[in-house]
């Protein structure tokens, strides 16, 4: 009996070793096939590709379980000593804006200011800023935080500290800071702490970075107009506004750079817009150049805040409103 159940288990192993042998062949064929295939398919990178890819890290970003060792909770600043160290090498971009033709995102006239400002995803908050006449270019990158360079996906991970913002060169003698502080504030909701809308984690918080010491005062001048105009209707506004007037700025990926002016890109921005005007007396006491009737025109609206023309809005449109 165990003469024939030995042979029955050789005889076994024998016929498994030729089915997998036939089945392992048959495979190494397929597989080849498959990675020839894959070959030829991934010599054509598509921007449709990119977009799925990026979508997919910000998705993951917002949803994962729990924080890797090292890493903080989600909407908790990581520790300085924690931080991603970064690179020396800076973040390569497009100098000319995509929409603001012939002006540039890195080199400014003598006669142009800049600021810094974070309302959480920075895709929707840099298109409203290049609309306003006046605005020279746009740009969006990461501040804030302690990593050098930091790439889109380190700063999604929370281990950079850095938020997600928008750099605004403007001419002052065209539009005035007020007027860019009357977008920042009415473009999303301040009171929402480290998230805004579906966007969780600390590099979608809110932020004013400013150049200066006027610039400084004059946003928490507009920080508490804005703060008594929400009333009852909403909590504190807890918009970072440092004061630290050389804070680094960080370019974004060229592919962020004016995405939603380019060809298929994906029309996505969680900003929450509360639907309150800054107060009409804060504005023209702040030397605003842009009315509240155009803020009525033009101004963002509660929900979507990209549902608008990409073309600047012109200087004799605006001021006619």
């Amino acid at each position: 009996m165990q003469s024939s159940l030995t042979k029955s288990t050789s005889s076994f192993l024998t016929s498994s070793r030729r089915h997998f042998s036939r089945t392992s062949s048959s495979f190494s064929s397929r597989h080849k096939q498959q990675q020839q295939q894959h070959k030829r398919k991934s010599s054509f990178v598509t921007k449709a590709g990119a977009e799925e890819e990026e979508l997919m890290q910000k998705l993951m970003a917002m949803i994962g379980g729990g924080a890797p060792a090292g890493r903080p909770p989600k909407g908790q600043m990581i520790a300085k000593e924690s931080a991603i160290k970064g690179r020396d090498s800076e973040m390569r971009v497009t100098e000319e804006h995509y929409v603001l033709k012939g002006n540039s995102i890195k080199s400014f006239p003598s006669n142009v200011k800049t600021c810094v400002f974070a309302t959480g995803c920075f895709w929707g908050t840099e298109k409203m800023f290049w609309r306003l006449p006046g605005v020279y270019s746009t740009s969006v990158g990461y501040v804030g935080g302690y990593t050098k360079n930091p790439t889109y996906e380190e700063v999604c991970s929370g281990m950079t500290g850095h938020t997600e913002a928008v750099q605004v060169a403007y001419d002052p003698t065209v539009i005035s800071f007020a007027d860019l502080l009357a977008m920042y504030f009415t473009n999303h909701d301040p009171t929402q702490g480290m998230r805004q809308g579906n966007d969780a984690g600390t590099q979608y918080r809110s932020g004013v970075y400013c150049k200066d010491k006027v610039q400084y005062d004059m946003t928490l001048s507009a920080k508490k107009a804005y703060q008594e105009a929400l009333g009852s209707t909403r909590g504190e506004i807890t918009s970072e506004i440092p004061e630290d007037f050389n804070m680094p700025y960080y370019f974004a990926e060229d592919y962020h750079q004016q995405y939603l002016a380019k060809p298929g890109s994906r029309p996505y921005c969680s900003a929450q817009p509360t639907g309150t005007a800054m107060p009409e007396t804060w504005l023209k006491e702040n030397g605003a150049k842009l009315s509240g009737s155009f803020w009525n025109t033009y101004g963002p609206r509660p929900g979507c805040t990209i549902g608008v023309p990409n073309e600047p809005i012109p200087l004799e449109t605006a001021l006619k409103a």
